[in-house]
């Protein structure tokens, strides 16, 4: 095959990687809005997922004859040391840049100013008076980041010593494989059981809060399909606390009562944000704060009857204007013509509830219907030919909150396993097309894997976390750097772990100490940066610098002798 019909299968491969990637990415924040299953997947399902393609690629790289997947398998570490660095340093700087704000001269970010980034005067102003905040979360980040490294110093132990053939290598590793590979897995779940213990605490409020707004802002899905479920299920917890229910009293109350009860102890036509709980008010206004400031044309921080029409409509909600007008005149409790945020927040709050009990109320009468009368019914529609059957939308933004539910799961699934299909298909062709590369431009296939693997297997993880941190608030950019942390903690468990398994099953060497120096050079400088309180542009340009350092950092080491 010719450069160019190699060029065309790498860039085919690549954009099939990336296409997975993003299913894979999308179908994980879909299930984010399902609240019954939001803490699994925030601990568990989002960050094995996103894993997945990178973990294919080594996968497939140790695979074939033993002597193939040898030389092969320097494709994998290269995707392995490439999408761990790439993360941490081109992709990390990269959310500095997109989430940075001014600094004031006591270091502290402006993230409360209008506006947060101002043109500064010239250029060291520009470096040293922007930049981020660095939260709990990403600083703790960063220490189980440096924790789940301890597998690559056990398999460098007999690597340090052992200089002879691969075939000896190999023997003289093979144990020592083994415990690498125990290590990895006990990390990943020790890991994952720490993110699921995060997420069932709400301390990964954060991430799903941002999740939320992202699938708003893209209008994927409904206000009231987005959100219904979330205050339920949130409202339901308080009120079975409050009525001292036990785990099977708890699992019998109705959904429809749930509601009933709630509606009823919220009857007050002045009802406002505040008379709502705590949590569910918190995170309304987490969530619809940014939207509401955006459909505030006159800056006057509220909104006017039409605007407030217009953003219910903007976000799915077939509301009549008889009816927004009615929520309207209850909810603006002081008579101004227009809502603030609380009293935006209240008349939101009640729509969805009301909208949640409506549709709970369709689906009894529904459910009460006798078989012979829906069977007589449906005849009835099929025997009249004058009517046509309304078609079935594509997008389940127009379907009731309840069976939105149903369809963003079943869209979901259905993302998540066609995005694993076709990482796992077009994966083990994608190793060969590297290789191949290698070869024809005379370098080992270490260092094209090194800088094309991610391109294909990290590319959506790139976009969340320039997306996050381009919001410019305190939370997003904690969100967007926690998600790149946790991505390379899952490549030194999770992917580690296929590595190490080729080695221990397959009776592979592992030759890459050069390799796994530069990964853990960067690892732990970064788990080191994160400490500090506030990241400015001058470090995001120091950390874009580490990328290339790092590849001339494993050049160096092979030519004094490393492997």
């Amino acid at each position: 095959m010719g450069v160019t019909g190699l060029l065309w299968l790498f860039a085919t491969y690549s954009y099939a990687l990336f296409y997975a990637s993003n299913l894979i990415s999308q179908g994980s924040e879909l299930l984010l809005l399902v609240p019954s299953i939001a803490g699994l997947v925030g601990g568990i399902v989002l960050p094995v997922l996103g894993a997945v393609p990178d973990g294919a690629i080594i996968l497939f790289s140790g695979l074939g004859s033993i002597d193939e997947a040898q030389e092969k398998l320097s494709v994998g570490v290269g995707a392995l040391a490439g999408s761990t660095i790439m993360l941490l340093t081109t992709t990390f700087a990269l959310s500095i840049f997109g989430g940075r704000v001014d600094v004031d001269a006591g270091g502290m970010p402006k993230y409360t100013s209008k506006p947060k980034l101002s043109h500064k005067t010239n250029l060291v102003n520009e470096f040293v008076a922007t930049g981020v905040a660095t939260s709990k979360a990403v600083k703790k980040g960063g220490i189980v980041m440096a924790l789940t490294t301890v597998p690559f110093f056990l398999i460098q132990i007999p690597a340090g010593f052992i200089h002879a053939p691969s075939e000896e290598v190999s023997e003289g590793e093979h144990w020592w494989a083994l415990a690498g590979l125990i290590i990895c897995l006990i990390g990943l779940v020790a890991y994952m059981k720490l993110q699921l213990q995060i997420s069932q605490e709400g301390q990964d409020q954060e991430k799903r809060v941002a999740a939320v707004k992202k699938l708003l802002q893209e209008k994927k899905v409904s206000l009231s399909g987005a959100l219904g479920a979330a205050i339920l299920d949130s409202e339901t917890a308080l009120l079975a606390s409050t009525l001292s229910l036990d785990d099977n009293e708890k699992e019998e109350l109705s959904e429809y009562k749930k509601m009933e009860i709630q509606l009823t102890s919220s009857q007050t036509s002045g009802q406002s944000q505040q008379q709502l709980p705590p949590k569910v008010s918190c995170y309304l206004k987490e969530v619809l704060s940014d939207a509401f400031l955006g459909y505030d044309t006159h800056r006057k921080g509220r909104l006017k009857r039409r605007e407030v029409f217009t953003f219910f409509r903007d976000f799915h909600e077939t509301i009549k204007e008889k009816e927004m007008n009615s929520l309207f005149e209850k909810f603006d409790t002081d008579h101004s013509g227009a809502l603030s945020l609380d009293e935006f927040i209240g008349m939101a709050h009640r729509f969805i509830v009301e909208r949640e009990r409506s549709e709970q109320q369709s689906a009894n009468n529904h459910a009460s219907i006798s078989e012979e009368e829906r069977v007589n019914g449906e005849k009835n529609i099929w025997e009249d030919g004058d009517d046509e059957e309304e078609e079935v939308p594509e997008e389940f933004t127009d379907l009731p909150p309840d069976q939105q539910q149903r369809a963003i799961k079943k869209r979901a699934f259905s993302m998540l396993l066609i995005g694993t299909i076709i990482v796992v298909f077009f994966s083990d062709p994608m190793v060969d097309v590297m290789q191949e590369i290698a070869y024809r431009v005379g370098l080992p296939p270490f260092y094209v894997a090194f800088l094309l693997a991610p391109l294909a297997s990290n590319s959506s993880e790139v976009y969340a976390s320039y997306y996050y941190a381009a919001k410019k608030t305190r939370k997003s950019i904690s969100v967007s750097l926690s998600a790149l942390e946790g991505a390379a903690s899952m490549n030194n468990t999770f992917c580690l772990s296929i590595f190490m398994g080729l080695i221990f099953f397959r009776g592979l060497a592992s030759e890459y100490s050069a390799e796994t120096i530069a990964i853990l050079v960067v690892e732990f400088i970064m788990a080191a940066v994160v400490q500090m309180d506030i990241l400015t542009t001058a470090h995001g340009v120091v950390i874009v610098m580490i990328f290339p350092l790092s590849i001339a950092l494993v050049a160096v080491l092979h030519s004094l002798g490393f492997d």
